[in-house]
């Protein structure tokens, strides 16, 4: 059995690394994340879309690509090393949504052709620590609030989990900034009272949350990916009496172990976006551990990438500290780590 990719996967991985190089450098985007009020280039969010990104999930009736979970892990996980700003998962897990709903081609094309952005709301108003279901649909409209709506102030349109099922309305929404460590990550509180279209039963975000479960952990692993290349370059260049400080075996053993959780996570994550694509029994199972286990090793890895350039891993001078916060954020987002464990374990049938 060979477990590597095809010649088509091997060419997207490439040419996504090379347009993220070129379209969102790392300066470019640090400069765009701190300054642009939406929080990404606009400009290259179309191009990105018009290389048929944004429509990776989606039929090609819609003007999707039509590929899979494997693919999406391919794009995530370079968007993670190029620290991409912008929606990018977001939006493509509404179009998940609204391809798994059906009859939703129009919507879908608008989304695919970056024409308009559409996120998905689903967490409701925290109250003395728990969730307290606040959205609500009565009579064609939706009325509530809903937290940490990704790029909500941005979005043209949003997916809105109201009475156990999922609603589309559109803008204008009343949003309140919700700010995190993350400044390419922006979140808001939704005030909604809007007319919304019912697109379909809550059900079909079971298969969203496997499809947003490999993309956020391929985002983690090509974080660390990112992370642990650019501590072996430092490594092997700072001297520390006379000699390169790679070359002792503390250190050493500290790279063998980011390098084992970096691959340990490739594992998991490829594997789930197998079974996701293959709708393997265990497909809940493999994407719940593989977000779950992501998570955890992001920690370590961008923690240690951090601690091994030392006092100057801290500073804005350097890049890690975005990794780092791209990290910890994505461990949040899209089902926490607890919640992930949660869910593998009812998958498992404890």
């Amino acid at each position: 059995m060979k477990f590597e990719l095809s010649e088509d996967q091997a060419l997207l991985r490439q040419s996504t690394r090379d347009f993220l190089a070129n379209e969102w450098p790392i300066e470019k985007s640090r400069k765009v994340m701190e300054d642009a009020p939406r929080g990404y280039d606009a400009a290259a969010w179309v191009r990105w879309a018009e290389m048929g990104y944004l429509g990776l999930l989606a039929p090609a009736s819609a003007g999707g690509q039509g590929l899979g979970a494997i693919e999406l892990a391919i794009v995530c996980e370079e968007v993670g090393r190029a620290c991409m700003p912008g929606p990018y998962l977001d939006v493509v897990l509404a179009a998940a949504a609204l391809s798994a709903a059906g009859g939703h081609d129009a919507a879908l094309s608008d989304l695919c052709a970056g024409k308009t952005l559409t996120t998905i709301a689903r967490e409701d108003a925290p109250y003395a620590g728990e969730r307290i279901p606040l959205a609500r649909a009565e009579g064609g409209r939706v009325r509530g609030t809903k937290c940490f709506v990704p790029f909500a102030a941005q979005a043209d349109a949003l997916l809105v989990v109201a009475s156990d099922a999922l609603w589309l309305t559109h803008k204008p929404f009343a949003v309140t900034p919700m700010p995190t460590i993350d400044p390419a990550q922006r979140f808001g509180e939704v005030a909604f009272d809007h007319a919304a279209a019912r697109v379909a039963a809550v059900s079909v975000l079971d298969r969203v949350d496997r499809i947003a479960a490999v993309g956020a952990s391929a985002l983690l692993l090509g974080i660390m990916s990112r992370c642990l290349e650019t501590t072996i370059a430092y490594v092997q260049t700072r001297q520390a009496f006379k000699r390169p400080i790679g070359s002792f075996q503390a250190l050493q053993h500290r790279l063998a172990e980011m390098l084992l959780r970096t691959e340990s996570s490739r594992s998991a994550v490829y594997r789930a976006a197998w079974c996701v694509d293959c709708n393997e029994p265990d497909a809940a199972l493999a994407c719940a551990a593989a977000k779950a286990y992501a998570g955890e090793a992001s920690r370590l890895v961008c923690g240690e990438s951090i601690q091994m350039h030392g006092g100057i891993g801290f500073t804005w001078e350097l890049d890690l500290h975005f990794y780092f916060k791209r990290a910890k954020t994505l461990e949040q987002h899209y089902g926490s780590t607890e919640t992930q464990f949660e869910r593998a374990l009812n998958a498992a049938g404890y």
